[in-house]
C-alpha cells in the first residue's frame, strides 16, 4: 500500500525531512537518520577493508584483495602528488574520507521512495538515508579537518611560528590587524567550503530525484536513469574532492617557511 500525500509540498517535505531527536530547528537537536547511516556505512567501509587485510595472500590475490588494494595505491598517490610533509595519518585519513564519503553518497542511488515508505510503516515521520545531504554531516567532518589544520600548523611551525603566520603575512607588521583578518578569513573559509561544496551538491542532487518521482512514470524512467548515471559521476567526484582538499590543506599546513 502506497503512502498517500495531500500534495507534491508533502512528497517532498517528507522525502527531504530528517528523523529529529529534540526539537527541530534547534541547535541541539540530533538528526537521527544521519547519525544511525554514518555511523553504518562507516561501519560497513570497517568491515571491508578489515576482512581484505585478513584474508591478504602474496600469491593469486582474490577479487577483494584486488580491490582494495586499486583503492589503496589510488588514494596512495593523490598524497604523494598534493602532500609534502612527513605523516603517517594523511593517507589513511585520505583513504577514509574518500570510501566514507563515497558510501554516504553512493546510497542515494537506491530506490528513491523505499526507505520514506518503510519508515512510514513502521511509525517513523521522516527517514533519510543521504547523510551528506544534511550540512551537519559535512561540517563535523570539515570542521574535523580544520582542526587537524590548526593543530599541525603548530605542531610543525611552534607557537611563535604559526602567530607570525597569523599576524605578519601578507602585509608585514604594520598591518597586523589587517593581516590577522584576512587569515582569520581564510583559514575559516577551508571548512566552509570543504562542508557547503558537498552539501550543495548532494542536497540538489536529491531535490532532483523528489521532482523527477513526481513526474508520470514513464517520465520518471526518461529522465531518472541518465540523472542516475550523471549523479554517479557527480558522487565520486565530490568524495574525491574533499579528499584532495584535505591533503592539500595539510600540506599547507606542514609547510614551514
Amino acid at each position: 500500500m502506497a503512502v498517500e500525500y495531500e500534495n507534491a509540498s508533502e512528497y517532498i517535505k517528507h522525502h527531504l525531512g530528517h528523523l529529529t531527536l529534540g526539537e527541530k530547528g534547534s541547535f541541539w537537536s540530533i538528526h537521527v537518520d544521519t547519525m544511525f547511516f554514518s555511523i553504518l556505512l562507516g561501519s560497513i567501509f570497517l568491515f571491508i577493508f578489515i576482512s581484505a587485510a585478513r584474508r591478504v595472500t602474496s600469491g593469486v590475490p582474490g577479487g577483494l584483495q584486488n580491490f582494495v588494494e586499486i583503492l589503496v595505491g589510488f588514494v596512495d598517490q593523490q598524497v604523494k602528488d598534493s602532500f609534502h610533509g612527513r605523516s603517517k595519518l594523511i593517507a589513511p585519513l585520505a583513504l577514509t574520507l574518500f570510501v566514507w564519503i563515497f558510501l554516504m553518497n553512493i546510497v542515494k542511488l537506491l530506490p528513491y521512495d523505499l526507505f520514506p515508505y518503510v519508515a512510514h510503516f513502521i511509525g517513523l515521520e521522516y527517514l533519510r538515508i543521504n547523510p551528506t545531504s544534511d550540512v551537519n554531516a559535512t561540517l563535523g567532518m570539515s570542521i574535523a579537518v580544520f582542526f587537524l589544520i590548526i593543530f599541525y600548523s603548530v605542531y610543525i611551525k611552534g607557537a611563535g611560528g604559526f602567530s607570525k603566520e597569523m599576524f605578519l603575512k601578507p602585509f608585514g607588521v604594520w598591518f597586523l590587524p589587517f593581516n590577522f583578518v584576512l587569515k582569520v578569513v581564510e583559514e575559516i573559509a577551508k571548512p566552509v567550503s570543504l562542508a557547503l561544496r558537498l552539501f550543495g551538491n548532494m542536497y540538489a542532487g536529491g531535490l532532483i530525484f523528489t521532482l523527477i518521482a513526481l513526474l508520470p512514470w514513464w517520465i520518471q524512467w526518461t529522465l531518472g536513469l541518465p540523472w542516475s548515471l550523471f549523479k554517479l559521476l557527480i558522487i565520486t567526484l565530490q568524495a574525491f574532492i574533499f579528499m584532495v582538499l584535505t591533503i592539500v590543506y595539510l600540506s599547507m599546513a606542514h609547510e614551514d617557511h
